[in-house]
């Protein structure tokens, strides 16, 4: 299977604090693998990735994994309005990094206006027994989001495929609903005629 076998394109961002483990569980979802060291993502990088929506519905995502550093995100920020979904990334052993993406919400909130990103909350590291984040806090937050949240390991690999892939759902029955548009540009969602109509 290939691109050009994809009636749908979608674009999808990864925001998360430094050393979170994004960049891990990306590689374990399109690879398949999983490593204790990984190169520091510098910026951004992406990874394309085929999932069928439903039968006969194949979407092509196009994951960007984006930098914690704080210098990098003036130049993530120009990828974020054409991003159709944003899986906000934590490490559930590092208060901090929580504290990250509450803050990095807002944001995006403001720089997407007036188009829609769906959000996944993702608390990472569950496979580790420390923790610093509290449960009712995290699904306090994810109630006002109005977003999913899932627990996930890149480690032992539970629930990264479900993480991506319920968001891309949620894209999807968004688009068919109106919740979410197509974007003038490749970006947000990008509905390939020609094989639609295949």
């Amino acid at each position: 299977m290939n691109l050009t076998d994809c009636q749908y394109h979608f674009k999808m961002i990864m925001i998360g604090d430094n050393c979170v483990g994004k960049s891990c569980m990306l590689r374990r979802y399109t690879e398949g693998q999983y490593s204790e060291i990984i190169n520091v993502t510098i910026g951004m990088r992406f990874r394309d990735h085929i999932l069928e929506v439903e039968p006969g519905v194949r979407v092509n995502l196009q994951i960007w994994d984006t930098a914690g550093h704080e210098v990098f995100w003036r130049a993530i920020c120009f990828s974020i309005p054409q991003s159709a979904g944003c899986l906000l990334v934590f490490d559930l052993g590092d208060y901090k990094s929580f504290t990250y993406i509450k803050h990095r919400h807002m944001e995006v909130c403001n720089i997407v206006q007036p188009h829609t990103v769906l959000f996944m909350l993702v608390g990472h590291k569950c496979d580790r027994k420390e923790r610093e984040v509290n449960q009712d806090e995290v699904e306090k937050f994810a109630s006002e989001l109005g977003a999913p949240y899932i627990e996930a390991s890149a480690k032992t690999g539970h629930n990264v495929a479900e993480a991506f892939e319920l968001l891309t759902r949620r894209i999807y029955q968004g688009y068919l609903s109106g919740e979410v548009r197509l974007h003038e540009s490749w970006g947000k969602i990008h509905k390939n005629n020609k094989c639609c109509a295949s």
